[in-house]
């Protein structure tokens, strides 16, 4: 029996049983599926958040207060310091030779309002620098001025968001705006943002550090954004800021200092975990497709006993018979892998259409190993029926027996 043979007799007994066939067919499509979509989805969101502090530039240091260490006893809480990072701790960084600019941050909340127009709004205290640290672009007029950080100064610059709402169609540069109790000139317009590093900018207020300062009357800052003059100083930069901080505070390393590389690292190994994981769960429905197809074969073979024992007494070998029922498992599970595997590109593709901020994208291996784990299933689920198959007495077969 030659190959061809194998691959039509495997095509008519498919055939002749249609509702059998399409039923495991869709099992194992909806298995190949969910995994190509699921490792898709998990892939995208690790390309989207890692994209985010790619986004930042390659050699950025954040500096938190508070120390992160393994103790033992009851677990430090990040932030818990006996001093606050001051405007003295952050421009003290330049000393560096490593570091190029600093930018200070204050972070706080205040009621934004315009005539009768009022929302809450994020409002961030920092210096020209952050916007070159931060990559921020302008829609309209200027970023905070060079002026000494130590001075408060009635400027501000608004997030595409706030801008809409507080003056719809109306020109915002100029204009007066209130937060708290405080008035604000709108010196300019941020370009539309989005969320960066869990802070959405459309929903922000800038303000020179000075101001925030005197707005929340608080001196200490949130934390230090520093920008290290190239990749290769980026550990050089990360020890100086800790001697410098160190320094300051009576030789107590009390900061936390976070390398961009560092974080999208950990994000990455944590996504690509997420996505093995999940990965795993819908190679569960794999499984399932192959018992299936394993316990309909069983019946197909009930159903072909006079055949098979036609085949026997005709000197077929145990071998072939095994090998008829074996291809057509194959042949059954392959075109339900490619099936799934298209219509999980499909749901991909209409994924990115729906949320194209999100890069939906299903890893190589997932599709390699989907394709592969679906077929192998069905081929290993389709031994037990073909071995069953081929050790039928022809005799009995043939009676139906």
């Amino acid at each position: 029996m030659r190959g061809a043979d194998v691959l039509r007799y495997s095509v008519h007994a498919l055939k002749g049983y249609p509702v059998r066939s399409v039923l495991m067919l869709v099992a194992m499509a909806i298995g190949v599926a969910a995994v190509v979509l699921l490792t898709a989805l998990g892939e995208g969101a690790r390309r989207y958040v890692t994209g985010q502090f790619a986004s930042l530039g390659s050699h950025l240091l954040v500096i938190l207060p508070g120390r992160s260490e393994t103790t033992g006893g009851h677990p430090p809480i990040l932030g818990e310091t006996p001093r606050d990072l001051t405007l003295d701790d952050a421009f003290a960084l330049l000393r560096s030779m490593h570091i190029r600019r600093v930018a200070p941050v204050v972070l706080g909340s205040a009621p934004a309002s315009w005539r009768r127009r009022e929302r809450e709004a994020s409002v961030i205290g920092s210096t020209a620098d952050f916007q070159r640290i931060r990559y921020l672009k302008l829609a309209q007029g200027h970023f905070l001025p060079e002026i000494d950080p130590r001075k408060a100064a009635a400027v501000c610059v608004l997030g595409a968001t706030v801008r809409a709402e507080l003056f719809g169609p109306e020109a915002a540069l100029g204009q007066w705006v209130r937060l708290g109790d405080r008035r604000f000139r709108v010196i300019g317009v941020l370009a539309p943002q989005g969320v960066s590093i869990g802070l959405d900018l459309d929903e922000v207020v800038i303000v020179p550090v000075a101001s925030a300062q005197a707005l929340f009357d608080s001196p200490s800052l949130f934390r230090i954004l520093a920008e290290a003059r190239s990749r290769e100083d980026l550990s050089g930069a990360v020890a100086a800021s800790r001697e410098i901080i160190r320094d300051r505070h009576e030789g107590e390393e009390d900061v936390t200092v976070i390398t961009q590389d560092a974080v999208i690292g950990t994000l990455d190994r944590i996504f690509r975990a997420l996505t093995l994981t999940v990965a795993g769960i819908a190679g569960v429905s794999l499984v399932v497709a192959g018992i299936l197809i394993m316990n309909v074969m069983l019946v197909a073979i009930s159903e072909s006993r006079e055949e098979i024992g036609l085949l026997k007494a005709l000197g077929a070998a145990s071998g072939k018979i095994q090998l008829l029922f074996l291809a057509e498992a194959g042949l059954l599970s392959l075109t339900g892998a490619l099936l799934g595997a298209g219509l999980g590109l499909i749901g991909v593709w209409i994924g990115r259409q729906l949320y194209p901020a999100l890069p939906l994208a299903p890893p190589a291996w997932a599709m390699a190993g989907a394709l592969a784990v679906g077929v192998g299933a069905g081929i290993l689920f389709g031994v037990l029926p073909a071995r069953r198959a081929a050790r039928l007495d022809p005799i009995q077969a043939l009676s139906g027996r």
